[in-house]
């Protein structure tokens, strides 16, 4: 169907209308999952185990479907794409709801982690193909409105839903949401193909799929399953191995599903290494923080969650200054300084106990919010800054592979310390009480991962993203092709 009155409204305007409102209930769905589990396995009668099945299957689901999707946006067309993985993933999400049983959720949640996988990337070259490389800023501010909002707001509305209603609606939501941002969609976005997508790349899709599918598993189970039992084991080996397979095929074919090539660029593969060292870092701190409050403090899920909300203020209020000051003082001083920030908040969180004031944690949880802000802005503007127009699409889909694989590797390390120290202790002849120690190493370890991203950000050269640090007014044609003076071995 052809847009409708494409001229009353800009590109611009609707295409961050609709991926915002897309990567916003995708991301939601990912934390607010994690409040319902307890009520779902209740009412459905369902082990422990099924219900990691629940939320893993969704993250392996969208580690297969990842890699496909700067192919399929590029030669079908990004509109086209775009809302068939929308549908999906709205249509998915009301058979979760509706699920009768154990394995009818797990099913319907593959089903919408297919959705989701091709949402993100499709939606992000979009994006940066309607927003120059000097407006790569404001594109980026629109970015960090469901990235900020989402993990913070998914505790707080999953704990109202299932007190008030029931885990049915933690599902339901999405509704309302797809439903409008696909017809906003259909009417309004214009489509757009690449002549030179070529053909399918089979043997890239199944090698990358599986291999990172299988790693996505082995990071997400590890830590309860331990690491070193045979299926994380051999789920991991078997994964590693078909990633370097996937290595060597891609850089050989020509038309590849993941264009590695992209990588020879210094400034693209710089931000995409602080960019998976950073979501280990900040997702790390929120995945750490809530059970700290739950399992040590005795904190409901609705008080734990609006005590983490207060990190979206700090990411909606910084973006107000770090914008303007991007132009001036560059990436690589904004990010460096905003993961050194997270650093010593997680180190600060690491001192929190039981007596400590609810004002000082909402402060913390602030500033980690707002330090992520220096990192994210800055990041997303930079990171196409020298990638060729046509390149968009097979570059964000690597984005965002490094940028799951980076999420759960941060929760796997933290999820392995807790578990490794313990997070409850039995005193002779006493009752089993909260071991704070473990969480508190948590976060510390999460601090060493911001220290070690700032150290990676000194890699990025201002000067690589100056085509995003002009004005407006100074346009600027964008690269056809990656400068060779910015290659890297």
């Amino acid at each position: 169907m052809p847009p409708i009155s494409t001229s009353r409204l800009s590109q611009k305007v609707v295409v961050g209308a609709v991926f915002v409102a897309a990567m916003f209930v995708n991301i939601l769905d990912i934390t607010i999952i994690n409040v319902a589990l307890p009520a779902i396995g209740k009412d459905l009668g369902a082990t422990q185990a099924s219900l990691a099945t629940v939320a893993v299957g969704y993250l392996v689901s969208l580690a297969v479907f990842i890699p496909a999707s700067g192919w399929l946006g590029d030669r079908f067309g990004t509109k086209r794409i775009f809302l068939i993985a929308l549908a999906i993933f709205t249509g998915a999400s009301a058979l979760c709801g509706l699920a009768q049983s154990i394995d009818q959720l797990v099913l319907f949640r593959i089903l919408q982690g297919a959705g989701g996988g091709m949402l993100t990337p499709v939606g992000m070259a979009m994006m940066f193909r309607v927003f120059p490389p000097e407006e790569r800023v404001r594109a980026s501010r629109i970015l960090m409105v469901p990235t900020a909002l989402a993990p913070a707001l998914g505790p707080v509305l999953g704990g109202l839903l299932v007190d008030k209603a029931s885990w049915h609606w933690v599902f339901f939501i999405n509704l309302p949401v797809g439903i409008a941002a696909f017809v906003f969609g259909l009417l309004f976005l214009e489509e757009h193909k690449d002549p030179r997508a070529g053909r399918f790349d089979v043997p890239g899709f199944i090698l990358s799929g599986a291999g990172f599918a299988l790693l996505m598993y082995a990071l997400s189970e590890g830590a309860s399953k331990g690491w070193g039992s045979t299926v994380i084991v051999s789920t991991g080996i078997t994964g590693l191995v078909l990633c370097v397979a996937m290595v060597f095929v891609e850089l050989r074919v020509e038309s590849p599903m993941l264009d590695l090539r992209l990588l020879k660029d210094r400034l693209f593969v710089s931000t995409n290494i602080v960019s998976m060292i950073n979501s280990a870092a900040f997702l790390g701190v929120l995945y750490v923080f809530p059970l700290m409050q739950q399992q040590a403090f005795g904190k409901s899920a609705l008080e734990t969650g609006l005590l983490t909300f207060p990190e979206a203020f700090g990411v909606v209020i910084a973006t107000q200054w770090v914008s303007r000051l991007y132009p001036v003082v560059g990436p690589r001083r904004l990010m460096a300084g905003g993961l050194l920030g997270i650093a010593a908040c997680a180190g600060l969180l690491a001192l929190v106990d039981g007596n400590t004031s609810a004002v000082l944690i909402v402060t913390l949880m602030f500033f980690t919010g707002a330090s992520m802000a220096h990192v994210m802005i800055p990041m997303q503007a930079a990171a196409f800054a020298r990638t060729a127009p046509a390149d968009n699409g097979r570059a964000s889909t690597i984005f965002n592979v490094q940028r799951q694989l980076g999420s759960a590797l941060g929760v796997a390390v933290l999820a392995s310390v807790l578990a490794g120290i313990g997070t409850v202790t039995t005193k002779a002849g006493g009752a089993p009480t909260p071991n704070l120690d473990a969480y508190h190493v948590a976060c510390l370890v999460a601090a060493g991962l911001a220290i070690l991203g700032s150290i990676a950000a000194l890699t990025i050269r201002d000067s690589d993203a100056a085509s995003t640090m002009r004005r407006k007014t100074e346009v600027v044609a964008p690269p056809t092709k990656i400068p060779a003076e910015s290659a890297t071995v």
